[in-house]
Order: C-alpha cells, then structure tokens, then sequence
C-alpha cells in the first residue's frame, strides 16, 4: 500500500470528501450539495431530464431498484414520444430527489475486524 501525501491528511476531525462529510461520527451527506436538489423544479423538457438523469446516474449504485424508479423518466427521452411530464415522471422525480438527498448507511469501519481500503 502506497500513501500520496499530497491527498492524505492526518488527525482531521472532520472532512469533506465526495460530497459527504467523513467524521468521527460517521458519515453524513453534505447539505450544501442536497440543498441543489432539493430546490430543483420539475422538469420541463428532455434536456433538464437527460441532465438530471445523468447525474443522478452517478449514484444508481446506491439507490436501491434505481432502473424501476427512473423508467418513467426514461420513457419520456424515447424517439418521437412528446414531452408530457405526468404524474407518474413526477413520483419518480420526486422520489429520485428523496434518495438522492437522504443520509446513507454508512459506517466507519470496525477497527477490530479485517476490512479492505480501496
């Protein structure tokens, strides 16, 4: 294992890193960044969709049954459907922004047990 001392920084009680905040208290969701979803309007044409969808793609990984969730905003980036922002895309849309802005599961690791850093 290597350490670049460029990006390693020792006896931080708290830090900022990928939009979380890493404390002794674990790990919480920065609000600065949620608080830019949370105030997000519906959506309005296939652009802001395609926009959204992208970035909130980064994090399908962490949001469980992602693809169920955004399909009917999907449906509306199809070929010759036109732009009809239901409510059916506006429950997705709305619970996207849920998932994407609520505090995940994490935990420090158990110092105790064997864990791998990546």
């Amino acid at each position: 294992m290597t350490l670049n001392c460029e990006k390693c920084h020792f006896m931080v009680k708290k830090r900022i890193c990928l939009g979380h905040i890493l404390s002794q208290d674990g790990i919480e969701v920065d609000k600065a960044k949620t608080s830019l979803i949370i105030n997000l309007f519906p959506l309005t044409c296939v652009k802001d969709v395609q926009s959204f969808l992208g970035h909130a793609g980064f994090y399908r990984r962490f949001i469980k049954d992602f693809r169920k969730i955004t399909k009917p905003l999907s449906n509306l980036l199809t070929k010759g459907v036109p732009f009809h922002f239901s409510e059916e895309c506006h429950d997705a849309f709305s619970k996207l922004k849920k998932a994407l802005t609520s505090t995940p599961i994490l935990h420090p690791p158990i110092w105790g047990k064997p864990f791998e850093l990546m």
